[in-house]
């Protein structure tokens, strides 16, 4: 049953078509950031083939010993490739049982979705430090956070930005699997896309979190100045805008607009943590 902080009806646009609408500087980033990649100990094996790798013009990367030049989107693309059959699971002797036993806490997902501007990384923040003063650990993977590594290839095309996603979603996984409590905090628009992260994980694990904000009241606040830029058509496909958001239809737990004054995110924080202490998850 979802915990909820009542307040009036969204009013939400349909699903847009991915993560974040982040930064325009974002969406067309070149290997020539990168720089050198330097590999340590090339002389011990395949010298000739570990060498530095060069940034170039483009958003390509080439080899110097003639290998073929291997772009972004080919990356992407070896990444979500089936599995041959010669990887195998490695079984390791500690568990997740073992570290949430050894963390005295249950690892799982913390998903907050919601519009721009909805709060969404403001309540992860002060759900993180709620749990932190009750010694538990977390972790946060911000939208926009994430694109400064990890998913600093990925544009906002619709794409890329399931691709995002399904990343973060990954990653998600591993620290639940540490027996870490992880907060993910991005727009993420398309109900298919979440039922996607949340297949990953075992039942109870995925907690989605709808930040239930009218549309209205994010593009007032508009905190990043991203609502101006697309109403000005200077940001294409943004959410809320000329993209949709399909809002949850059964998700763990929606925080709602009360009126005209939205909840302090310690309240809202303070919903979370009692759903998760109601469903075990802050003892092993």
């Amino acid at each position: 049953m979802s915990a909820v902080v009542k307040g009036p009806p969204p009013l939400i646009c349909g699903p847009p078509r991915g993560d974040e609408s982040g930064p325009l500087a974002v969406q067309s980033l070149s290997v020539a950031k990168l720089g050198f990649l330097r590999v340590k100990g090339s002389n011990a094996i395949g010298s000739t083939f570990l060498r530095p790798i060069q940034a170039m013009e483009d958003s390509s990367v080439s080899l110097r010993n003639d290998c073929a030049a291997i772009s972004g989107r080919n990356l992407r693309q070896m990444s979500t490739m089936e599995n041959p059959t010669n990887i195998v699971w490695h079984k390791s002797p500690v568990e997740k049982l073992d570290r949430q036993h050894l963390l005295q806490q249950k690892g799982c997902a913390i998903w907050i979705t919601g519009l721009s501007g909805s709060g969404k990384s403001t309540v992860a923040c002060a759900l993180s430090q709620g749990l932190h003063m009750r010694g538990k650990l977390t972790y946060i993977l911000d939208g926009d956070n994430v694109r400064h590594g990890l998913n600093r290839d990925l544009s906002f095309k619709a794409e890329d930005r399931a691709e995002n996603i399904r990343r973060i979603a990954e990653v998600a996984k591993l620290f639940a699997d540490a027996g870490i409590i992880c907060i993910a905090s991005l727009i993420s628009p398309y109900r298919k896309d979440r039922d996607v992260c949340r297949a990953l994980f075992p039942e109870g694990d995925f907690i989605e979190v709808f930040m239930d904000v009218p549309l209205h009241v994010c593009e007032n606040r508009d905190p990043k100045g991203l609502y101006k830029l697309a109403r000005a058509g200077k940001i294409k496909g943004f959410t809320g805008v000329d993209d949709p958001y399909e809002p949850p239809l059964n998700c763990e737990i929606v925080l709602q607009q009360k009126g005209r004054d939205c909840a302090p995110p310690g309240e809202m924080a303070e919903t979370v943590i009692s759903y998760l202490e109601e469903k075990g998850y802050l003892q092993a």
